[in-house]
């Protein structure tokens, strides 16, 4: 039988979807190699990099040969094909609906509107040396919090976790979405503290993995800081 070669992963680290597979990944210790592409350099819009995924997105895995997009299909195709602890994408049919549930709904909810205020806050302004869009960015926030609101009662209720008793890839998926305005010092579960203390338990059921995927935000949030 042929030895199979480790996962190749491309991500940038800012991505927050990159950063939920890499925490992902350093979890569960499937054999994998980073390449990294930086988005702010265009490196996703080379020829190699267009050839394996024309929408010039990240993250991107190949492996042996089978390449997937889509953070949601690759984190769930590694729990299906490698022996990752089966809390991560449960087998049973009941609990791993409850996962498809909350990764159906983030797409529309978590990511763009928690999205969207990094956006305005931090990216926009350093691509076009425009001041924030006050306007935009107080509708964009108040979107985020009826997000929070429903995240809150939703999905968390009396469970510890989004799906349940145990940590999943739904976890890692929302947790690095609402990390990301902090990379504009924009703690946006400042005054959740049910939201808190769910995030406490995602990093401490993920150890280190969790610092060493956001190190690139904090750097952002300090290189902000340093010029206000």
């Amino acid at each position: 039988m042929a030895t199979r070669r480790p996962v190749q992963v491309y991500l940038d680290l800012l991505s927050q979807p990159c950063r939920a597979l890499h925490v992902l990944l350093s979890c569960t210790g499937v054999p994998h190699t980073v390449r990294s592409v930086a988005l702010r350099k265009g490196e996703n819009r080379t020829p190699e990099f267009t050839k394996l995924n024309p929408m010039q997105k990240v993250p991107v895995m190949e492996d042996n040969g089978f390449v997937l997009t889509e953070s949601d299909a690759i984190m769930k195709y590694l729990c299906n094909r490698y022996d990752v602890p089966e809390h991560w994408y449960p087998r049973q049919p009941e609990r791993r609906a409850r996962v498809d549930e909350y990764t159906a709904w983030h797409h529309t909810n978590t990511r763009p509107h928690a999205a969207r205020v990094f956006i305005l806050e931090v990216l926009l302004p350093s691509q076009t040396g425009s001041p924030v869009d006050e306007a935009r960015l107080i509708r964009a926030v108040s979107q985020l919090e009826d997000t929070l609101d429903q995240l809150e009662s939703m999905f968390l209720g009396r469970q510890p976790f989004l799906c349940g008793d145990d940590i999943s890839v739904a976890d890692l998926l929302a947790v690095c979405e609402l990390m990301q305005p902090l990379g504009g010092g924009r703690d946006v579960m400042e005054r959740r503290p049910q939201l808190q203390r769910w995030r406490s338990r995602v990093q401490a059921a993920v150890g280190e993995a969790f610092h060493q995927a956001h190190a690139v935000l904090y750097a952002v949030r300090e290189r902000r800081q340093a010029k206000l």
